[in-house]
């Protein structure tokens, strides 16, 4: 793949998946402003870039606000004359189960992962749109929203909104030929080791230790730099007719997540009473109920 004259915002790439997605980005060629609350993070992250040959610049700042996202536009604009790709990787988690969840915890998260994907794509998007030639958004779903997932109140609602957020805008921006997906990345990195059975693998993974075919290919999941190669894809030319999917990848598991969809139907002329419901339920569109959570998890 080959992004040379790509420019790309990558919001929370100072650690983890989202430092894996810029340093993937810049071996493909693409210039990348580096995001990160913590300026020391950020930087060490420019310079394992450009220490490998790549171009990158930071920009320290939380994203939420629409003067975080314009920084971040802006910077890209200056330092290397446009903006091709915007990824709306930053995030955080505050898991509690609801009735111990905090308002506080619930509007940290809703804030940093959907206020800061709409915030940081409008800005793409208004950009992109006035230089004329199209571009790419990729905003980053998960499994938890796809699923739900036990403690989650917040991040599971968040990452739901997100990928609506890629239907809806791959619709709005199709005729500006900007492509808009989400990614339902799923590796081992600090920010899951507080999820319950994670830590001693987050623990392992860290000391270095193989991971197993298990969880590569039952789990899906692997490390940042497994799911690294989806966000090339999809900012390259081979996925310029790719938009308004969910796509996921993890360890050794590549996949597309199915849209929401009617699955069984049924009709009664004049309208349904409770009672009419309850006498065909179990017959018919209750005859197999959906599965929910993560399975791997317990779900």
């Amino acid at each position: 793949m080959n992004l040379d004259a790509k420019v790309a915002v990558v919001t929370g790439s100072g650690r983890g998946i989202g430092r894996a997605y810029a340093q993937a980005l810049a071996a493909a060629g693409a210039a990348v402003v580096v995001n990160d609350v913590d300026g020391d993070v950020a930087q060490e992250a420019v310079d394992s870039i450009t220490g490998a040959g790549g171009r990158a610049v930071s920009e320290v700042v939380g994203v939420a606000s629409s003067e975080a996202a314009d920084r971040l536009v802006n910077r890209a604009v200056e330092a290397f004359g446009r903006l091709d790709v915007m990824c709306t990787n930053a995030g955080i988690l505050r898991d509690r189960v609801l009735w111990k969840m905090t308002d506080e915890d619930f509007d940290a998260v809703i804030e940093t992962h959907l206020r800061g994907t709409f915030t940081c794509a409008r800005a793409a998007a208004t950009r992109m749109r006035e230089q004329g030639d199209g571009g790419r958004i990729v905003v980053v779903s998960s499994i938890a929203g796809q699923r739900g997932n036990f403690g989650q109140t917040n991040y599971a609602a968040a990452k739901a909104g997100i990928a609506a957020f890629a239907r809806t805008w791959a619709m709005e921006l199709a005729k500006s030929n900007i492509t808009v997906n989400a990614i339902v990345p799923n590796a081992i990195t600090r920010m899951i080791a507080t999820i319950p059975g994670m830590g001693p693998l987050v623990e392992a993974a860290e000391r270095g230790e193989p991971i197993d075919d298990s969880i590569r290919k039952g789990m899906g999941m692997g490390r940042p730099e497994d799911v690294a190669p989806l966000i090339v894809f999809l900012a390259s030319d081979a996925a310029k007719d790719v938009t308004g999917q969910c796509v996921g990848l993890g360890g050794d598991k590549l996949s597309l997540w199915s849209h929401p969809q009617e699955i069984r139907v049924a009709y009664r002329d004049g309208g349904w009473s409770a009672d009419d419901i309850a006498a065909v339920w179990s017959t018919a569109v209750g005859q197999r109920l959906e599965t929910y959570g993560i399975p791997f998890l317990g779900g």
